[in-house]
């Protein structure tokens, strides 16, 4: 009886080929961090819709977009920090991972061609291979005083500033969620509030839940302001990774920042 064939171990090409095959077979995926402003009558929409506005504008700027895997696959498109309803945004951030590699300024031009109402591109970064997720680290709000015109009051400044002070001086605070009480510890949330012609305030992220502007005001005894006019503001998205660069392969930003809807088609 003859014996079995004696398996041959590959040679170092043939490992180099079948590697070169893998390589070759890994789809193409690159991420890229986009800030914009979300201003005007697009502060009423939610953030689910927001999410929805843009899948809507990257398949209309036409992009090849990396997709989830699974059998409902879905574009790779991520946000940092959800802003509440009503609320503007100045800095806000998106990512978005694409199947095909374009300069930042190219990626810019596409998505700023879109011109959604609202909606203002800021700039377009090409992000490092080994970026991973953004992951939030804090961020900054101002909320302007009520309007005298809408039946708001005259402000009481001495109280205002007693009230946050006395605020700031507790240990935690309890506010409701879907009908049950959450308590907050307020310095791990709060990292500083002011009040001289508007509320400076600055929030801690956290992987729990964390309190709202609209839970502040509601406990400094401001909860009748926004009734009477006072808005509410995101002028700052900060993340705990950033990737400086003045490479234009990478980095498109425009020439002015443009608020409360304003548009501009320039880049630098």
């Amino acid at each position: 009886m003859s014996s079995p064939p004696t398996s041959i171990p590959p040679t170092d090409d043939t490992t180099d080929e079948a590697t070169d095959q893998v390589t070759a077979a890994e789809p193409l995926r690159l991420r890229y961090r986009i800030r914009f402003a979300k201003t005007g009558l697009l502060r009423w929409t939610s953030h689910r819709d927001l999410a929805r506005l843009w899948e809507r504008l990257v398949r209309r700027a036409q992009l090849q977009l990396s997709m989830t895997e699974g059998f409902h696959p879905k574009p790779r498109i991520g946000f940092p920090s959800a802003l509440a309803l009503g609320i503007s945004g100045l800095n806000e951030v998106v990512e978005l991972d694409l199947a095909e590699r374009l300069s930042a300024p190219e990626l810019f031009r596409r998505l700023d061609h879109d011109d959604q109402p609202g909606l203002t591109i800021k700039s377009v970064q090409l992000l490092p291979a080994d970026s991973g997720k953004a992951k939030l680290e804090r961020t900054e709000y101002v909320i302007t005083r009520p309007d005298p015109e809408l039946g708001a009051a005259p402000l009481d400044e001495d109280l205002i500033r007693s009230d946050l002070a006395a605020f700031l001086s507790r240990e935690s605070v309890t506010v409701t969620r879907k009908n049950k009480p959450v308590t907050f510890k307020v310095a791990e949330q709060i990292l500083s509030l002011t009040f001289n012609d508007h509320i400076d305030l600055s929030m801690a992220a956290s992987d729990a839940a964390t309190l709202k502007p609209t839970d502040v005001l509601d406990l400094i005894g401001c909860s009748d302001w926004i009734a009477h006019g006072s808005q509410i503001t995101r002028t700052e998205v900060v993340l705990k990774r950033e990737f400086p660069t003045t490479d234009p392969e990478f980095l498109a930003i425009a020439n002015q920042s443009p608020h409360h809807g304003e548009h501009t088609d320039e880049v630098n």
